[in-house]
């Protein structure tokens, strides 16, 4: 039985080091432990943690251990974003919540929305690639590797009903396999619904190889996860096969919006593109063709919750600008690889639902998978907003100006 402590008794503990952070027992709320942390931080220290401590939302459903409180982003709006997809309605007006501590990066797409405004917006695509968990297995060798590979392409149905008992959302929809050595990587991907997935398909990988695979092969499994996933990284394999959302998004803008709304020339943009974002990430061995998606992805996912991580694999995109009849302008972003949620992590805390409540996503309002693929198509056009006015900047030589004026 845990004695009946007041907060200064355990703010003493934590300070003596009786007791460790993460030992505060389950009578303690997660407001009162989040405070009696601070408290004895502070005093350790000597740092005032005012500041973490002030926070709105309710800690109990913050997927954050030995939490102390939140640092604040400045979130603002860019928009309204004008979307010709399947799930965002044409006539719909879009405001982006952007969280950033970026100076001129909200101005700047939020010029992107009003140049794909008036080009009747961005006409957006998604399909959903699954997400992937990639275990790793050791075998004898070249002969056990054969009869390995032929064991799971010929169960692959008893796989998959292993791995689904878990969740009616989860389905498994294949299995990849690439080979080195004796190290055998099985990549398990999954349609996850409104999930981004990774937990599901971790548990479900987990209890398919311990229950099913290893008991009937006999061949050992090194870890659940073996890299081949690939998760948080960037990688040729995802830019392949596509993880997560695959969104392409385009538009075709007049060389009166290039002039008037953007302040430069098609040509000069179509330049910057072939100059900067191609031959430029090539000679810097880049892993994305373009201008900076990471900037408006990060934006987007500290809004709405996402796993920050994933934007280290998502931001690998590429951006084409081509110069068309009468001045105007094609121009168009891929992501191959964004694995998105609108359930479970961090889309649960209240400032992120209110975010996603701003997109027109309230959890249970549509049929499983939808919300995801509707935040999905924003997303897609957010980046295509953001690309063109910074390659406009770019190209007109006004981003230094801008951030002159707007970034210090």
């Amino acid at each position: 039985m845990v004695a009946v402590r007041s907060i200064e008794e355990w703010v003493e503990a934590l300070i003596q080091g009786t007791l460790n952070m993460h030992q505060l027992p389950a009578s303690v709320s997660p407001k009162q432990a989040a405070t009696i942390r601070r408290l004895a931080l502070e005093r350790i220290t000597h740092t005032s943690l005012s500041s973490i401590g002030d926070f709105s939302f309710d800690p109990r459903p913050a997927k954050c251990e030995n939490l102390i409180g939140a640092i604040q982003v400045p979130v603002g709006i860019a928009g309204p974003l004008l979307i010709q997809g399947q799930h965002v309605k044409p006539q719909e007006r879009v405001f982006l919540p952007l969280a950033t501590t970026e100076g001129a990066l909200i101005a700047s797409i939020n010029r992107g929305c009003s140049a794909l405004h008036a080009a009747g917006g961005a006409i957006v695509r998604v399909r959903d690639m699954g997400i992937s968990r990639a275990p790793v297995f050791r075998t004898t060798g070249i002969e056990q590797t054969e009869y390995f590979l032929a064991w799971v392409s010929e169960h692959f149905e008893d796989i998959a009903q292993y791995c689904e008992q878990g969740s009616r959302y989860l389905k498994l929809l294949d299995i990849t396999s690439a080979v080195v050595g004796t190290s055998v990587y099985l990549r398990f991907c999954f349609h996850c619904a409104d999930a981004m997935g990774m937990n599901m398909a971790t548990l479900a990988c987990a209890h398919a190889i311990e229950h099913l695979i290893v008991p009937s092969t006999g061949v050992c499994c090194v870890s659940v996860s073996g890299n081949y996933c690939t998760d948080k990284k960037p990688s040729a394999v995802n830019f392949v096969l596509g993880r997560g959302k695959d969104i392409h998004a385009e538009a075709h803008l007049s060389a009166d919006i290039v002039q008037h709304i953007l302040k430069t020339e098609p040509d000069a943009m179509v330049e910057v593109q072939y100059r900067k974002n191609l031959l430029g990430s090539i000679m810097a061995g880049a892993h994305g063709f373009n201008a900076h998606h990471a900037n408006v992805l990060a934006a987007l996912f500290i809004a709405t919750g996402q796993d920050l991580g994933h934007i280290a694999e998502s931001a690998g995109g590429v951006t084409c600008l081509e110069a068309r009849d009468k001045g105007a302008l094609y121009a168009s972003v891929l992501l191959r690889d964004v694995p998105l949620g609108t359930v479970g992590g961090g889309t649960g805390l209240s400032t992120q639902r209110e975010a996603l409540a701003l997109l027109g996503i309230v959890a249970g309002r549509r049929e499983p998978g939808e919300d995801c693929l509707r935040l999905a198509e924003i997303i897609g056009a957010a980046v295509l907003a953001a690309e063109l006015s910074i390659i406009a900047a770019l190209a007109g030589h006004h981003l230094a100006d801008a951030h002159q004026q707007l970034g210090r």
